[in-house]
């Protein structure tokens, strides 16, 4: 335990180091206001002043055209739910009723679309051919025809394409080369015994109304024309008169000179 002295001389020690901190706190403040005379020639007061204004001026400029970096709860994103979509899976040969079951209902399936019997996984563009996408009803179908005709019917919704026009052919070509170079080929549609082949030819133009038949029509004869043949007919008459007169001038002159002998 201190005894009296001990603790008279620890306060006194106290007191002084307070003292002390006071001083030079007094004697730092003196120096700053010094160098702020010095340094800027305002007087300490107007120095903070203006600093305080500053401050201010700031605070509200940030508050009024800055951007909130309060954090705040974010939505999912579309992406953030969607899972990774995992590697495409090889069916081989299927039949086309087998293939309504990849249209994209069931998640756990791939989402498959054909184009002229070769089945593609188009499970990476399901915004497009997936539930409620504007091609859904392609997705789990061969739908040749109807790519090559533009055409969202359900009668066109078959691999069938006989009959198409060179365009439909066209734009069909088109649509297999996009799909060859952007989807994994997963497999092809198991053809129907018996089915025949599907040609690709394009239709005949048939005639229509305003374009009657181009074959040349047998011509009716005309008033003119049984004239014509009744001078050809009559052409050997006159050419037959030359020669009997010929032959009636030589009787004559057999007939003379017999006269003469006599």
């Amino acid at each position: 335990m201190l005894n009296r002295h001990t603790q008279v001389d620890l306060y006194h020690t106290h007191t002084y180091t307070q003292l002390v901190n006071q001083v030079m706190a007094v004697e730092l403040l003196e120096t700053l206001k010094e160098a702020i005379t010095a340094y800027t020639g305002l007087s300490p007061n107007t120095f903070f002043t203006v600093i305080a204004a500053g401050i201010a001026v700031y605070y509200v400029v940030s508050v009024l055209f800055g951007s909130d970096n309060t954090p705040q709860h974010r939505p999912r994103s579309f992406e953030e739910d969607v899972q990774p979509l995992p590697p495409p899976v090889q069916l081989g040969e299927i039949s086309e009723e087998e293939l309504k079951a990849y249209d994209g209902n069931d998640s756990g399936k791939p989402l498959l679309m054909a184009i002229k019997g070769q089945i593609y996984d188009v499970s990476q563009s399901r915004m497009f051919y997936g539930p409620g996408g504007p091609y859904a009803l392609f997705a789990g179908k061969d739908a040749s025809r109807a790519l090559a005709k533009m055409s969202f019917e359900e009668k066109d919704l078959t691999g069938d394409i006989s009959g198409l026009g060179a365009f439909e052919l066209d734009a069909l070509q088109d649509w297999e080369y996009k799909f060859m170079s952007k989807y994994v080929k997963v497999g092809t549609i198991k053809k129907p015994e018996g089915a025949p082949e599907a040609s690709t030819a394009p239709e005949p133009v048939e005639p229509t109304a305003a374009e009657p038949s181009t074959a040349p029509e047998p011509a009716e004869p005309t008033a003119a024309e049984p004239l014509t043949t009744t001078a050809h007919v009559s052409e050997p008459t006159q050419a037959k008169e030359p020669t009997e007169a010929k032959e009636e001038k030589e009787e004559t002159s057999t007939t003379a000179e017999v006269s003469k002998d006599e």
